[in-house]
């Protein structure tokens, strides 16, 4: 009919009052639970000197990132549950979809980094420290930051071009990609081709890499004598590949597929809750539970 939108309606989740109340506390618990986990780490790497080095630098790097991830989500959530900030206008919606597939796509580059930091540690012990050195520790953080937010530029850039002539509603809380493609009225052709080829370079590229340095890593494990020596180094690598695992799986669910218009709406929010507010949350707990160095520290 020619008209525009200009902004959308978030619903949030389905329920009473009393469930959506219910679905506040949680959320704010696990945020306030998350932001003091990821910034102790940050502050206990600061602190102690023998965590001075390139794996906790990375893990400092991907603290600040979680941070920043579960901030831009779940605030709003809050809001759109307790009904008071249900609206969200197209500009700011645009932003939350490239502030979050920026910091996601940074967050894939930064576990492959640390994967590959783990391959140089065990497969070459007594050269690690001249291989992964403070400058190319330096080098490899700032390329997954400025990796993951160039990857996505593109694609918010297309995705702010189309057309929304109604529907309004978005059944979710948060803007991403699949619903502005869903509710579009204009040819949504271009940005789920560059979609998909993003969330190939990206998720399954970075994903490749982290698999082919755990399969050297694990080779490298299984050639050591002892019990306690194979013990000992698939430790220094066990917390990472639990976060990679809890990682790769949800997003891949959520952004690796053909068509952005086949997934589940209720499956899809679930999975999208546990990867944008409940992942957050467990690295902390995750490198803090299974790490000696930062448990001797804390």
């Amino acid at each position: 009919n020619g008209t525009s939108v200009d902004k959308f309606i978030l619903l949030g989740f389905p329920g009473t009052w009393q469930f959506r109340v219910s679905f506040v506390v949680v959320f704010a618990l696990i945020y306030t639970l998350t932001v003091i986990g990821n910034a102790s780490i940050i502050a206990l790497v600061w602190r102690s000197s023998n965590l001075h080095t390139p794996m906790y630098f990375f893990l400092c790097n991907l603290s600040f990132l979680e941070i920043w991830y579960t901030t831009g989500v779940v605030p709003k959530a809050i809001g759109v549950m307790l009904g008071t900030s249900q609206t969200i206008s197209f500009s700011v919606c645009i932003l939350q979809l490239f502030f979050l597939l920026s910091l996601g796509s940074t967050e894939c580059f930064l576990l492959s980094v640390m994967a590959y930091d783990r391959y140089l540690a065990i497969c070459y012990p007594l050269r690690y420290s001249s291989l992964m050195n403070s400058v190319l520790s330096v080098r490899l953080a700032l390329s997954s930051w400025l990796g993951g937010f160039l990857a996505i530029s593109l694609l918010a850039f297309l995705t702010s071009r189309l057309t929304f002539c109604g529907p309004d509603v978005i059944n979710h809380f948060l803007c991403d990609i699949d619903s502005c493609l869903a509710l579009s009225c204009s040819d949504t052709w271009p940005v789920e081709l560059a979609t998909f080829l993003v969330s190939i370079i990206v998720v399954v590229a970075s994903c490749a890499v982290t698999l082919v340095s755990y399969m050297y890593i694990i080779s490298s494990i299984l050639r050591i004598q002892s019990a306690h020596g194979r013990k000992k180094a698939f430790s220094t690598c066990s917390a990472h590949l639990s976060v990679v695992t809890i990682w790769y799986g949800s997003t891949m669910f959520l952004y690796v597929k053909p068509s952005a218009q086949n997934s589940l709406e209720d499956l899809h929010k679930i999975v999208n809750t546990f990867n944008t507010v409940v992942t957050p949350l467990l690295n902390p707990f995750i490198y803090t539970l299974r790490n000696k160095e930062v448990k001797l520290a804390l």
